[in-house]
Protein backbone atom coordinates (compact mmCIF):
# COMPACT_ATOMS: atom_id res chain seq x y z
CA UNK A 1 0.00 0.00 0.00
CA UNK A 2 1.57 3.16 -0.92
CA UNK A 3 1.81 6.38 1.27
CA UNK A 4 -1.36 8.87 1.54
CA UNK A 5 -1.60 11.33 -1.66
CA UNK A 6 -3.97 13.27 -1.37
CA UNK A 7 -6.62 13.99 1.41
CA UNK A 8 -10.45 13.83 0.91
CA UNK A 9 -12.19 16.98 1.48
CA UNK A 10 -16.10 16.86 1.09
CA UNK A 11 -16.87 18.45 -2.48
CA UNK A 12 -19.24 17.25 -5.36
CA UNK A 13 -20.08 13.51 -4.79
CA UNK A 14 -21.78 11.14 -7.22
CA UNK A 15 -23.02 8.46 -4.94
CA UNK A 16 -23.87 5.25 -6.71
CA UNK A 17 -25.73 2.26 -5.22
CA UNK A 18 -25.58 -0.87 -6.74
CA UNK A 19 -29.09 -2.59 -6.77
CA UNK A 20 -27.35 -5.80 -5.03
CA UNK A 21 -26.83 -3.20 -2.03
CA UNK A 22 -30.38 -2.50 -2.15
CA UNK A 23 -31.97 -5.72 -1.83
CA UNK A 24 -29.53 -6.98 0.88
CA UNK A 25 -29.92 -4.08 3.09
CA UNK A 26 -31.92 -0.93 2.39
CA UNK A 27 -31.60 0.49 5.88
CA UNK A 28 -27.94 0.70 5.47
CA UNK A 29 -28.06 2.02 2.05
CA UNK A 30 -30.58 5.14 3.42
CA UNK A 31 -28.27 5.65 6.63
CA UNK A 32 -25.11 6.00 4.37
CA UNK A 33 -26.89 8.34 1.63
CA UNK A 34 -27.77 10.84 4.39
CA UNK A 35 -24.72 10.52 5.86
CA UNK A 36 -23.05 11.73 2.67
CA UNK A 37 -25.90 14.27 1.82
CA UNK A 38 -25.45 16.13 5.42
CA UNK A 39 -21.61 15.74 4.60
CA UNK A 40 -20.81 17.07 1.52
CA UNK A 41 -21.20 20.40 -0.36
CA UNK A 42 -23.65 19.16 -3.49
CA UNK A 43 -24.45 15.02 -3.72
CA UNK A 44 -25.87 13.43 -6.20
CA UNK A 45 -27.67 10.03 -5.82
CA UNK A 46 -27.72 7.24 -8.57
CA UNK A 47 -29.85 4.01 -8.67
CA UNK A 48 -28.63 1.98 -11.82
CA UNK A 49 -30.75 -0.78 -12.59
CA UNK A 50 -28.46 -3.02 -14.62
CA UNK A 51 -24.56 -3.07 -15.55
CA UNK A 52 -24.62 -0.99 -18.38
CA UNK A 53 -26.48 1.77 -16.56
CA UNK A 54 -23.90 1.64 -13.93
CA UNK A 55 -21.23 1.64 -16.41
CA UNK A 56 -23.13 4.36 -18.01
CA UNK A 57 -23.62 6.67 -15.00
CA UNK A 58 -19.77 6.18 -13.65
CA UNK A 59 -18.70 7.45 -17.32
CA UNK A 60 -20.57 10.46 -17.41
CA UNK A 61 -19.38 11.43 -13.67
CA UNK A 62 -18.08 14.53 -15.07
CA UNK A 63 -15.88 16.89 -11.74
CA UNK A 64 -18.35 14.61 -9.13
CA UNK A 65 -15.96 12.10 -7.10
CA UNK A 66 -17.51 8.67 -7.51
CA UNK A 67 -19.19 7.06 -4.20
CA UNK A 68 -20.11 3.61 -4.70
CA UNK A 69 -22.57 1.66 -2.30
CA UNK A 70 -22.08 -1.81 -2.89
CA UNK A 71 -20.26 -5.10 -2.33
CA UNK A 72 -16.80 -6.60 -3.42
CA UNK A 73 -18.45 -7.57 -6.66
CA UNK A 74 -19.65 -3.72 -7.65
CA UNK A 75 -16.45 -2.39 -6.07
CA UNK A 76 -14.41 -5.00 -8.84
CA UNK A 77 -16.67 -3.74 -11.26
CA UNK A 78 -16.57 0.03 -10.74
CA UNK A 79 -12.15 -0.11 -10.68
CA UNK A 80 -12.60 -2.49 -14.24
CA UNK A 81 -14.65 0.25 -15.78
CA UNK A 82 -12.23 2.54 -14.84
CA UNK A 83 -9.21 0.78 -15.81
CA UNK A 84 -10.98 -0.23 -19.42
CA UNK A 85 -11.52 3.63 -19.71
CA UNK A 86 -7.95 4.06 -18.29
CA UNK A 87 -8.82 6.60 -15.42
CA UNK A 88 -7.97 4.97 -13.13
CA UNK A 89 -4.81 7.47 -12.23
CA UNK A 90 -7.47 10.32 -12.11
CA UNK A 91 -10.52 9.32 -10.62
CA UNK A 92 -9.94 7.97 -6.92
CA UNK A 93 -12.74 5.84 -5.51
CA UNK A 94 -14.77 5.78 -2.50
CA UNK A 95 -16.93 2.91 -1.05
CA UNK A 96 -19.36 1.92 1.34
CA UNK A 97 -19.11 -1.43 1.55
CA UNK A 98 -23.06 -3.22 1.90
CA UNK A 99 -23.86 -6.33 0.20
CA UNK A 100 -23.69 -9.69 0.72
CA UNK A 101 -20.21 -10.22 -0.39
CA UNK A 102 -17.69 -8.00 1.56
CA UNK A 103 -14.69 -10.13 2.57
CA UNK A 104 -12.28 -8.00 -0.36
CA UNK A 105 -13.82 -4.46 1.30
CA UNK A 106 -12.57 -6.05 4.57
CA UNK A 107 -9.35 -6.73 3.43
CA UNK A 108 -8.60 -3.64 2.05
CA UNK A 109 -9.60 -1.79 5.67
CA UNK A 110 -13.14 -0.40 4.70
CA UNK A 111 -15.42 0.08 7.51
CA UNK A 112 -17.87 -2.42 7.16
CA UNK A 113 -21.06 -0.49 9.12
CA UNK A 114 -23.14 2.44 7.02
CA UNK A 115 -21.98 5.47 9.21
CA UNK A 116 -18.43 4.41 10.13
CA UNK A 117 -17.93 3.68 6.42
CA UNK A 118 -19.60 6.99 5.20
CA UNK A 119 -17.68 9.28 7.32
CA UNK A 120 -14.32 7.87 5.71
CA UNK A 121 -15.72 8.72 2.52
CA UNK A 122 -15.74 12.47 3.95
CA UNK A 123 -13.13 12.48 6.61
CA UNK A 124 -10.60 9.99 4.88
CA UNK A 125 -8.00 9.88 2.16
CA UNK A 126 -6.88 8.51 -0.67
CA UNK A 127 -4.25 5.49 -0.85
CA UNK A 128 -2.79 4.49 -3.99
CA UNK A 129 -2.85 0.49 -4.06
CA UNK A 130 -1.49 -1.88 -6.27
CA UNK A 131 -3.09 -3.89 -8.83
CA UNK A 132 -3.13 -7.11 -10.91
CA UNK A 133 -3.93 -7.12 -14.48
CA UNK A 134 -4.49 -10.33 -16.53
CA UNK A 135 -3.31 -10.80 -20.55
CA UNK A 136 -7.11 -10.53 -20.97
CA UNK A 137 -6.91 -6.44 -19.41
CA UNK A 138 -8.93 -8.11 -16.32
CA UNK A 139 -8.29 -6.36 -13.43
CA UNK A 140 -7.70 -7.87 -9.59
CA UNK A 141 -7.77 -6.39 -6.36
CA UNK A 142 -7.27 -8.60 -3.62
CA UNK A 143 -6.03 -12.13 -5.00
CA UNK A 144 -6.05 -14.91 -7.32
CA UNK A 145 -6.65 -18.35 -5.91
CA UNK A 146 -6.61 -21.09 -8.06
CA UNK A 147 -7.98 -24.17 -5.80
CA UNK A 148 -7.62 -28.08 -6.30
CA UNK A 149 -9.81 -29.66 -9.24
CA UNK A 150 -12.97 -30.76 -8.32
CA UNK A 151 -13.91 -34.82 -8.40
CA UNK A 152 -15.40 -34.05 -11.81
CA UNK A 153 -12.61 -31.89 -13.56
CA UNK A 154 -10.13 -34.61 -12.13
CA UNK A 155 -12.43 -37.68 -13.30
CA UNK A 156 -12.38 -35.86 -16.46
CA UNK A 157 -9.32 -35.70 -17.22
CA UNK A 158 -8.70 -38.92 -16.29
CA UNK A 159 -11.01 -39.57 -18.84
CA UNK A 160 -9.12 -37.81 -21.45
CA UNK A 161 -6.06 -39.38 -20.75
CA UNK A 162 -7.30 -42.61 -21.01
CA UNK A 163 -8.79 -42.10 -24.48
CA UNK A 164 -5.64 -41.68 -26.27
CA UNK A 165 -4.26 -44.06 -28.39
CA UNK A 166 -5.92 -47.34 -26.85
CA UNK A 167 -9.10 -46.01 -26.77
CA UNK A 168 -8.98 -45.53 -30.70
CA UNK A 169 -7.78 -48.43 -31.12
CA UNK A 170 -4.46 -47.18 -32.59
CA UNK A 171 -2.00 -49.33 -30.37
CA UNK A 172 -0.15 -52.07 -32.49
CA UNK A 173 -2.15 -55.13 -31.61
CA UNK A 174 -5.28 -53.61 -29.81
CA UNK A 175 -8.76 -54.16 -31.50
CA UNK A 176 -10.77 -51.52 -32.58
CA UNK A 177 -13.18 -50.22 -29.69
CA UNK A 178 -17.25 -49.38 -30.82
CA UNK A 179 -17.97 -45.76 -30.09
CA UNK A 180 -20.86 -46.95 -27.78
CA UNK A 181 -18.27 -49.23 -25.61
CA UNK A 182 -16.47 -46.16 -25.22
CA UNK A 183 -19.02 -44.39 -24.21
CA UNK A 184 -20.00 -46.88 -21.10
CA UNK A 185 -16.40 -47.11 -20.27
CA UNK A 186 -16.59 -43.19 -19.96
CA UNK A 187 -19.83 -43.39 -17.77
CA UNK A 188 -18.32 -46.10 -15.44
CA UNK A 189 -14.86 -44.21 -14.76
CA UNK A 190 -16.41 -41.05 -13.95
CA UNK A 191 -18.89 -42.76 -11.73
CA UNK A 192 -16.19 -44.06 -9.63
CA UNK A 193 -13.97 -41.45 -9.84
CA UNK A 194 -16.72 -39.49 -8.24
CA UNK A 195 -18.05 -42.16 -6.12
CA UNK A 196 -15.90 -42.06 -2.62
CA UNK A 197 -13.99 -44.83 -1.29
CA UNK A 198 -15.77 -46.03 1.96
CA UNK A 199 -14.75 -43.75 5.21
CA UNK A 200 -13.37 -41.22 2.49
CA UNK A 201 -14.56 -37.55 2.51
CA UNK A 202 -17.64 -36.69 -0.31
CA UNK A 203 -15.86 -35.35 -3.79
CA UNK A 204 -15.86 -31.72 -4.02
CA UNK A 205 -12.77 -30.93 -2.18
CA UNK A 206 -10.56 -31.62 -5.39
CA UNK A 207 -7.51 -33.13 -5.87
CA UNK A 208 -4.22 -32.19 -7.73
CA UNK A 209 -3.34 -30.30 -11.00
CA UNK A 210 0.03 -30.68 -13.23
CA UNK A 211 0.48 -26.35 -13.62
CA UNK A 212 3.88 -24.75 -14.56
CA UNK A 213 4.41 -21.31 -12.00
CA UNK A 214 6.55 -18.99 -13.09
CA UNK A 215 7.35 -16.09 -11.75
CA UNK A 216 9.23 -13.34 -13.88
CA UNK A 217 10.39 -16.19 -15.96
CA UNK A 218 11.69 -18.28 -13.41
CA UNK A 219 10.09 -21.62 -12.89
CA UNK A 220 8.89 -21.59 -9.43
CA UNK A 221 6.97 -25.23 -10.16
CA UNK A 222 7.14 -27.57 -13.05
CA UNK A 223 4.69 -29.81 -14.36
CA UNK A 224 6.44 -32.77 -13.61
CA UNK A 225 4.93 -32.00 -9.48
CA UNK A 226 1.07 -32.04 -8.77
CA UNK A 227 -0.14 -28.75 -7.17
CA UNK A 228 -2.24 -28.39 -4.49
CA UNK A 229 -2.94 -24.88 -4.89
CA UNK A 230 -1.75 -21.68 -6.10
CA UNK A 231 -2.28 -18.02 -4.67
CA UNK A 232 -1.35 -14.20 -6.32
CA UNK A 233 -2.30 -11.18 -4.22
CA UNK A 234 -1.11 -7.94 -5.08
CA UNK A 235 1.53 -7.27 -2.31
CA UNK A 236 3.79 -4.01 -2.49
CA UNK A 237 6.52 -1.70 -4.37
CA UNK A 238 5.13 -3.28 -7.48
CA UNK A 239 5.29 -6.85 -6.53
CA UNK A 240 2.90 -9.75 -6.04
CA UNK A 241 3.18 -12.45 -3.37
CA UNK A 242 3.07 -16.28 -4.99
CA UNK A 243 2.41 -19.34 -3.13
CA UNK A 244 2.18 -22.81 -4.41
CA UNK A 245 1.11 -25.46 -2.31
CA UNK A 246 2.48 -28.67 -3.80
CA UNK A 247 -0.43 -31.68 -3.80
CA UNK A 248 2.20 -33.71 -0.84
CA UNK A 249 0.90 -32.47 2.35
CA UNK A 250 4.24 -33.07 3.80
CA UNK A 251 5.78 -30.39 1.37
CA UNK A 252 6.58 -27.02 2.43
CA UNK A 253 4.87 -23.85 -0.21
CA UNK A 254 6.73 -22.32 -2.52
CA UNK A 255 7.24 -18.69 -2.08
CA UNK A 256 8.22 -16.20 -4.43
CA UNK A 257 7.72 -12.27 -5.29
CA UNK A 258 8.05 -10.52 -8.97
CA UNK A 259 5.98 -8.37 -11.25
CA UNK A 260 4.83 -10.81 -13.63
CA UNK A 261 3.11 -14.31 -13.28
CA UNK A 262 2.17 -16.80 -15.76
CA UNK A 263 0.12 -20.17 -14.46
CA UNK A 264 0.13 -22.62 -17.61
CA UNK A 265 -0.72 -26.13 -18.14
CA UNK A 266 -4.21 -28.29 -18.21
CA UNK A 267 -7.23 -26.53 -18.23
CA UNK A 268 -7.71 -24.42 -15.02
CA UNK A 269 -10.39 -22.14 -12.98
CA UNK A 270 -9.19 -19.45 -10.81
CA UNK A 271 -11.27 -16.88 -8.78
CA UNK A 272 -10.17 -13.48 -8.77
CA UNK A 273 -11.34 -11.32 -5.93
CA UNK A 274 -15.16 -12.59 -6.00
CA UNK A 275 -15.45 -13.83 -9.93
CA UNK A 276 -14.93 -17.87 -10.57
CA UNK A 277 -12.70 -17.26 -14.59
CA UNK A 278 -12.00 -20.45 -16.97
CA UNK A 279 -11.25 -22.84 -17.53
CA UNK A 280 -7.94 -21.22 -19.34
CA UNK A 281 -4.61 -23.06 -20.27
CA UNK A 282 -2.62 -20.13 -19.68
CA UNK A 283 -2.70 -16.60 -17.77
CA UNK A 284 -0.33 -13.94 -17.39
CA UNK A 285 -0.44 -11.55 -14.29
CA UNK A 286 1.06 -8.03 -14.02
CA UNK A 287 1.57 -5.97 -11.40
CA UNK A 288 0.58 -2.20 -11.56
CA UNK A 289 2.49 -0.57 -9.24
CA UNK A 290 0.08 2.62 -7.45
CA UNK A 291 -2.35 1.85 -9.76
CA UNK A 292 -5.68 2.85 -8.16
CA UNK A 293 -6.84 4.77 -5.28
CA UNK A 294 -9.36 4.14 -2.49
CA UNK A 295 -10.12 6.34 0.04
CA UNK A 296 -9.67 5.12 3.68
CA UNK A 297 -10.01 6.16 7.14
CA UNK A 298 -7.27 8.33 8.01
Amino acid sequence: MAEVATSATPDQLLVVIDPSARRADGESVRIAKDVLSGGAAHTKVCLPDSPEEFARVLRRRGARRPVVIGDDRALVRAVALLHRQRELDACALSVVPVGPVLGLARSLGLPTGAVAAARAVLDGAVRRLDLLVDDSDGVVLGAVVIPPLTAREAAGREEAAGEGPRGAGAESGAAPVHPWLRTCQSLVRTLAAARPARGAAAPGGGGPARLRVEVDGVTLIGLDRAVGSVTVTPGSGGLAEVEVRPASADTSPLRARGRTVTVSGAHFRYRADAVVSGPVRTRTWTVREAAWGLTLPG
